[in-house]
């Protein structure tokens, strides 16, 4: 099998299929992958990658797939990571956004890719910060992230991205109290969609009350139709402010990025490492081992961190 990390120099002269063999080596840890992340790394950091989340049926496929419509229309090439929720017994995905985003199939300056979130607990995993990586070394110049559902986790896309896009609707009758979860800490723009109802603008007024609770300047919020078109183009100038004023700070914002991307790194490699070698099946022999009196998780935790476990 080729070493993923051959196709360097093929992603960086935007080849297609280059592109899409990267996207799936890094997806599924292949030979090579990481070594080709490496590779990318240097050439990426051009692109403005966008966050769009929010509660499950927000109409979030549909706005990107509107946003995608309007970057195409200047001039702009524009790459969809597309996170799909992974069955919790396959650890596949339903990866239908790119049935969503079919219109754009023909179009040679977008490229939608669906990945599976494969149990990261905001809804991201590395590969999908690697297919970002690989997107903006290729030479696109938006890349919008769409992630799964809303809450506390969720707001690793935050920091996975430039500018972060929470979507409500007002029929969503929890929407604030999902905002209260972690959302209004880190949302840059809120679009309430379905504009057309009746309940948008108490929506509206409910969440400019709240984001005057956040410590900076609270975020702007825009009504739009993603299913009409209404709307779109107050959200598009609204995200292209953001971007201007992350202009002076940039360099700034995507070292913090990469600092938090290797600790998570760090961590995870060093969990997987540290259960390797036989760690967890001495751990499960010892519960299963010990009176009930003697099962102290505190003192089990010491003993798996001193590696005496097998002792008496």
């Amino acid at each position: 099998m080729p070493d993923a990390s051959d196709l360097a120099p093929d992603v960086l002269s935007a080849q297609r299929r280059a592109v899409a063999r990267a996207l799936t080596a890094v997806e599924n840890g292949l030979p090579g992958a990481d070594d080709l992340v490496d590779a990318l790394y240097p050439h990426a950091g051009r692109a403005w990658r966008i966050g769009i989340t929010g509660p499950p049926g927000a109409g979030k496929s549909t706005l990107t797939d509107r946003l995608v419509t309007a970057f195409r229309e200047r001039g702009e090439t524009v790459a969809v990571v597309a996170v799909d929720p992974s069955s919790p017994f396959t650890g596949g995905a339903l990866l239908g956004d790119r049935v969503r985003m079919d219109r754009h199939a023909e179009d040679d300056g977008v490229f939608v890719r669906s990945l599976a979130a494969r149990g990261a607990l905001g809804g991201l995993s590395e590969a999908t910060e690697a297919a970002c990586d690989v997107f903006d070394a290729a030479g696109y110049d938006v890349v919008l992230v769409e992630t799964v559902g809303v809450g506390q986790g969720e707001i690793d896309v935050a920091e996975a991205t430039d500018t972060t896009l929470v979507v409500l609707v007002p029929e969503s009758g929890d929407a604030v109290q999902a905002m209260k979860a972690g959302l209004m800490e880190v949302a840059d723009v809120f679009c309430v969609n379905k504009a057309d109802k009746p309940e948008a603008a108490n929506l509206v007024r409910a969440l400019r009350s709240v984001l005057h609770l956040r410590e900076d300047e609270a975020p702007p919020v825009v009504k739009a139709s993603a299913l009409g078109g209404d709307g779109l183009g107050a959200l598009v100038d609204t995200l292209d402010a953001h971007r201007q004023r992350l202009a002076e700070s940039w360099a700034e914002i995507r070292a913090e990025r990469l600092r938090r991307r290797v600790r998570r790194l760090v961590e995870g490699r060093w969990r997987r490492d540290f259960w390797a070698g036989g760690r967890a099946d001495a751990l499960a022999e010892a519960v299963r081992e010990l009176d009930a009196d003697e099962r102290a998780p505190h003192t089990l935790a010491d003993r798996v961190l001193a590696g005496d476990l097998r002792r008496a």
